[in-house]
């Protein structure tokens, strides 16, 4: 094993492999960052853990309030970092032979790299085929995180037609008040008329949250900002009692290209001229929030434009320093964008919490979308208008007589939390007061932006509702953090 076998290694893992004939230590994380792994390390010692609270129970917990700005713009801590003053994240796809505690190097595990001489849609679906045949095996059963949109539908049409084995299928249903805008439950209804699965309805509302609140924030690692981080714990709960691994459509949007800021970045680098000589005024007519946050976020530098894009809110210079050195600039620009979504978005929040929120349940997480085959097809693909919109899902989904899927449009995976905040109530004087609370308390060391926001909170329900519940969030579980 050692060293020598990390490049035969695939899939998902976090490991500590201890020679004691050769005197050192083996640590290592999967290329993908599926699976976590934190450390703490001092002259006189390194400690490793797949939780940071681990870590931070033995240092004693403090936590590193530097990292709220990150979190307000981004959801997530600092890359690199936790919301623990001196547990750091171990990088993904990175390894360290150990010899001396106080001190040792990273290096990238090595790529196994097989050349693709077909770069088309057929390869496409046929190696996502073989991920889907792959990473469904099992010795225990096994079920499907399905919404009904394009990325979750695709894996398991795959697996229906090539074994003519259903499976059961967790679905978030929402209370009818917000089906229309929230209609996974009836997408995926109306796709069992299609493809045979037990469909298991996992019923969402404010009583239901409010139920579960506590047991939630007691699972959490630390927090990150995506309300979905609790519809995944919630379908977990639910799931644990039939199965022992969930299979999800994770990776497919950042790899290729299927969320509105990749769009937004598409139309910004094919106008750029002209966007960039608009006059300010544009950007200040009453147009939908989606087209406010485009234009505000529009800079001469690309890169720029699309963290803009990215987060929250429009980022300051110094944010923009701290995460401008994760792009790949060998890389065509668009591609640039996916790929710092697949280092960043898809490890810090999408897999992050797909871990966390199941791994609480004793239940495992798997994405195909991420299979190792998968990858190396997708670091070959540098055409823009093969990564844009999921070109090759969409169009594998009308082969299989799935285009209304395909079609469908994207509203994300999360809670409805505009709707449940707009609502003058007890559920939304709750969350208000808490944030409100949270800004009092830790005032001094809270941005000014940050401070404006949480202080009126219901001023800003309508344009910053997912920071509201961010911060909600954090307020929540700092509660839990104190000795």
């Amino acid at each position: 094993f050692g060293t020598a076998g990390l490049e035969k290694l695939e899939g998902m893992f976090a490991l500590v492999f201890v020679d004691l004939a050769a005197q050192n230590i083996l640590v290592a994380r999967d290329r993908n960052g599926e699976k976590p792994l934190y450390y703490h390390q001092t002259h006189d010692s390194l400690i490793l853990s797949s939780e940071s609270r681990g870590i931070a129970k033995l240092l004693g917990p403090t936590v590193d309030m530097v990292q709220v700005e990150y979190f307000h713009f981004f959801r997530t801590p600092q890359p690199g970092k936790t919301f623990f003053k001196g547990v750091k994240e171990w990088k993904p796809a990175r390894f360290s032979l150990i010899r001396d505690q106080s001190a040792f190097r990273w290096d990238d595990i090595p790529k196994n790299k097989k050349v693709e001489k077909e770069r088309n849609q057929n390869r496409f679906t046929e190696l996502l085929k073989d991920a889907v045949l792959k990473q469904f095996h099992a010795d225990v059963p096994l079920g499907m995180l399905l919404s009904g949109g394009s990325d979750s539908t695709l894996l398991y049409a795959l697996w229906y037609y090539e074994t003519g084995v259903p499976l059961p299928a967790f679905t978030a249903q929402f209370e009818k008040a917000v089906q229309k805008k929230y209609d996974d439950g009836p997408a995926v209804k109306k796709l069992n008329q299609k493809l045979p699965f037990e469909q298991v309805s996992v019923e969402v509302n404010r009583t239901v949250f409010q139920e579960n609140w506590e047991e939630y924030l007691q699972n959490l690692d630390y927090t990150v900002g995506d309300s979905a981080s609790f519809l995944i714990w919630l379908i977990g709960k639910k799931a644990k009692e039939s199965v022992k691994v969930l299979i999800s459509g994770a990776g497919a949007d950042e790899l290729w290209g299927g969320y509105q800021r990749h769009q937004a970045f598409h139309t910004y680098l094919n106008n750029k001229g002209l966007l960039l000589h608009l006059p300010d005024f544009v950007g200040k007519l009453p147009f939908g929030r989606n087209w406010v946050k485009f234009f505000s976020g529009i800079d001469s530098d690309p890169r720029k434009t699309f963290l803009n894009f990215s987060a929250l809110e429009t980022l300051s210079s110094d944010l923009f320093e701290d995460y401008e050195r994760v792009f790949r600039k060998k890389l065509p620009l668009y591609k640039q964008m996916l790929d710092f979504d697949r280092q960043i978005y898809l490890v810090q929040d999408i897999l992050k919490i797909q871990d966390n929120a199941l791994m609480a349940h004793g239940v495992e997480g798997r994405s195909p979308y991420l299979d190792q085959g998968m990858l190396n097809f997708w670091e070959q693909i540098n055409d823009e208008e093969d990564l844009i919109g999921k070109k090759w899902i969409r169009q594998s989904l009308q082969d299989l007589d799935l285009g209304w899927v395909a079609n469908r449009k994207k509203l994300g995976f999360g809670l409805p939390l505009l709707e449940w905040f707009s609502e003058s109530n007890e559920f939304s004087k709750w969350v208000f007061s808490t944030v409100q609370e949270f800004e009092r308390t830790y005032k001094k060391e809270l941005p000014e932006n940050t401070k404006a926001l949480l202080s009126r909170p219901q001023d800003y329900t309508r344009t910053h509702f997912l920071t509201i519940y961010n911060f909600f969030l954090l307020a929540e579980w700092l509660k839990l953090q104190k000795p």
